[in-house]
């Protein structure tokens, strides 16, 4: 593997006195798909908002690009272009599609807005016919789409994807996993965060598996998939 885009070593994290995290070493490879894989309560979230910096870190260190950004303000880490698509879209439900895109390069990217809004409608072609549309009032698929529309127009060097095919129809997650597998040809490092482990593994070239707060099994996607404990708990084989 190539040097570490983000590189995180040692990582503990929770909230007041629970601990979530107990020392997690995750490697995401510039250009590379690295899936965090794990059931719900395994500490997913908690691992996406500390290597955000929406949660302060408890111990361990988070380099990414070459920088420590273990302590760093979120604003910073989003200008760096680690960019995070929160699970359940979180979309602002009273402005437009426009005006939600628009919020993406806020902190990155504002002298490129109109060609990365270009960019954005070439992917999805559906955004572009509802630019006046009111976001709440869009379908959970749609949503999902105006959410990673708004990550993509911060021109991301890494985009995290926490849960994406959450509450989504087996159709819909078909057309979801195969856009993040067209975002990865174009070059984009991408770490996502799922529950969906099949669909996961067939495009993710490395993945984690995060038990109880700590890495369970880590490897490429083939070794884990001949894993028989995680077949057995993941796929029912």
């Amino acid at each position: 593997m190539s040097e570490a885009l983000l590189s995180v070593r040692g990582l503990r994290s929770g909230y007041g006195a629970v601990e979530v995290l107990r020392g997690i070493d995750v490697d995401v490879a510039p250009g590379e798909i690295v899936a965090l894989l794990g059931s719900n309560g395994a500490g997913k979230t908690t691992f996406n908002q500390t290597v955000s910096a929406l949660l302060a870190a408890r111990g361990g260190s988070i380099r990414f690009a070459g920088h420590d950004i273990t302590r760093a303000h979120y604003r910073d880490v989003v200008a760096q272009g680690l960019i995070h698509v929160p699970e359940g879209r979180r979309i602002f439900p009273n402005l437009s599609v426009l005006e939600n895109l628009e919020l993406g390069s806020f902190a990155r990217a504002r002298a490129h807005r109109a060609s990365n809004l270009q960019r954005v409608f070439e992917i999805f072609p559906r955004l572009k016919e509802r630019t006046a549309q009111v976001a709440g009032t869009m379908s959970g698929g749609e949503q999902q789409m105006l959410a990673i529309g708004r990550g993509l127009m911060g021109e991301p060097r890494l985009l995290i994807l926490d849960e994406p095919s959450l509450g989504l129809s087996p159709l819909l997650v078909e057309e979801l996993f195969g856009l993040v597998a067209r975002l990865h040809a174009q070059g984009l490092a991408i770490l996502l965060v799922e529950q969906n482990v099949a669909q996961t593994l067939e495009i993710a070239q490395r993945a984690y598996v995060l038990e109880n707060g700590a890495i369970q099994f880590s490897g490429s996607s083939a070794e884990l998939l001949a894993t028989d404990r995680l077949r057995q708990a993941y796929l029912g084989a």
